[in-house]
Formats: C-alpha cells, sequence, structure tokens
C-alpha cells in the first residue's frame, strides 16, 4: 500500500510510486519523531543492557537473598499489560515534569527492556562453565578483572543481541509512548497514531514499511550474533 499512487490506503495498490517515502523522509513531522524514537532507543539499548546484565549476573552467579524475587521483578514488565504501565508511568511522570522528555522516555523503556536483556544473558550465563571465574579467581583475579576478562568474551555475542532486543523494544514500542509523549517529544509510535486518526495517507504505510524491515534487519542480526556464540561457549562437558 505504500507504493499506491492513490492518496488513500487501497489494496492492492493502484500504479506503483516512490511518492509516499519520499513524503515520509522529507516531511519534518516525520523525521522528528523518528530521530526522537532512535535516539531513545539507542540510549535505552544501552542503559537496558546494562541494568539487565547487573541483574542476570545477580540472579545467575550471585550469592544473594531474595533471587526469586529479584527474577520475578525483572520479568513483570513482560507479565503486566502495556497499556497499565502507561498509565502507571505518566500518573508519576505528570507531576515530576517528565512526559515528553528524553529522560522521561528512557526510564519508561528501560523498564520494557530489562526483560529481555534477562533472558538473553542469563541464558548465555547458564550455559558458561563457572569453573571459568573460579579459574581466574584462583589465579589472582578479582571477580571485576575475571567478569572482563573471562565472562565477557564468552557473553559478548548474546551482549550485542540483548541490545539489539532492547533497542526494538524501545524503537517499536507505542502504547506506553502515548501515554508519557506530548507535543514537545513526541515518538513515531504516537506519530503514527495521531495521522491515523487525523490525516490517513499512504505515508502511514511507508513509515511501517521502514520500521519493518529495519525491525528484521536487527533481528536476523541478533540472531547470527547468537548462533555465533554457541561454539565460543565452554561448558563443562566441553572441557571434559
Amino acid at each position: 500500500m505504500s507504493l499506491s499512487t492513490t492518496s488513500h490506503l487501497q489494496f492492492p495498490p493502484q500504479g506503483l510510486t516512490w511518492m509516499w517515502y519520499a513524503a515520509y523522509f522529507s516531511d519534518p513531522d516525520w523525521m522528528a519523531a523518528t530521530w526522537f524514537s532512535l535516539r531513545i532507543a539507542i540510549a535505552t539499548s544501552l542503559t537496558a543492557t546494562t541494568v539487565g546484565t547487573l541483574a542476570a549476573l545477580a540472579i545467575v552467579r550471585g550469592d544473594v537473598p531474595f533471587k526469586g524475587m529479584l527474577h520475578a521483578l525483572s520479568m513483570g514488565p513482560l507479565v503486566v499489560p502495556h497499556i497499565v504501565l502507561g498509565v502507571a508511568l505518566y500518573l508519576v511522570f505528570s507531576p515530576l515534569q517528565l512526559t515528553g522528555t528524553l529522560a522521561g522516555f528512557l526510564i519508561g523503556h528501560t523498564v520494557l527492556a530489562v526483560p529481555f536483556v534477562v533472558i538473553t544473558v542469563m541464558a548465555a550465563l547458564q550455559r558458561l562453565d563457572p569453573a571459568l571465574d573460579l579459574a581466574a579467581l584462583n589465579c589472582g583475579a578479582n571477580r571485576a578483572q575475571a567478569f572482563i576478562h573471562v565472562t565477557l568474551p564468552n557473553i559478548a555475542p548474546s551482549l550485542a543481541s540483548a541490545a539489539v532486543f532492547s533497542f526494538l523494544a524501545s524503537f517499536d514500542e507505542a502504547t506506553v509512548a502515548f501515554f508519557i509523549s506530548d507535543v514537545g517529544g513526541k515518538s513515531i509510535g504516537r506519530k503514527m497514531f495521531e495521522d491515523i486518526d487525523f490525516n490517513l495517507t499512504p505515508v502511514i504505510a511507508a513509515a511501517s514499511t521502514v520500521v519493518v524491515f529495519a525491525s528484521l534487519f536487527l533481528i536476523g542480526f541478533a540472531q547470527l550474533l547468537l548462533k555465533a556464540e554457541s561454539p565460543q561457549i565452554h561448558t563443562g562437558e566441553h572441557d571434559q
């Protein structure tokens, strides 16, 4: 439908044209929403990967109380409906004037993205032989050095794929963004909602096609990273 020559959504498309893609890339409102979403997604990817990796380390390798509670808390955003999270974040952010700001989006999207990082990194840590860390500690390394020089290189592909998943969890998110955005800061998901209500043209189809292809490319890249990790993971059985 994004290739149709008609000024309204129609399938099958009537004729073929790139005019709606040109309209998308030349429209300042669409570009502002796209770049805003990109900045949020990149920042979310960094923060969620950091927080999720620390949580996964505590759950799998840490000697901390209430591991089950920590695991359940980190998985909570996958269980709670996004519309409930959106309303809750709006009620918290509105008095603090965080709605429509980069900081507000970063906090909200990090909460949504952390579970994807925890799941991915936990899987990598559970496949990694803990004896490797113990060997590093016995050789004089401290915990931080053992993680940087032993654990991190082995789980690096999983970390990269977790970063990709957290990026997509932020960039493609629309429900929470609908509640915490405003005229000053608007994500591409919120922009799509508005145009569906007030300006329904094939530009929306062009924008959604760009988002879908970008998401498919990144998901494919993440899958390649996870496949590349498999032969690098050292397990007790392999060492034996």
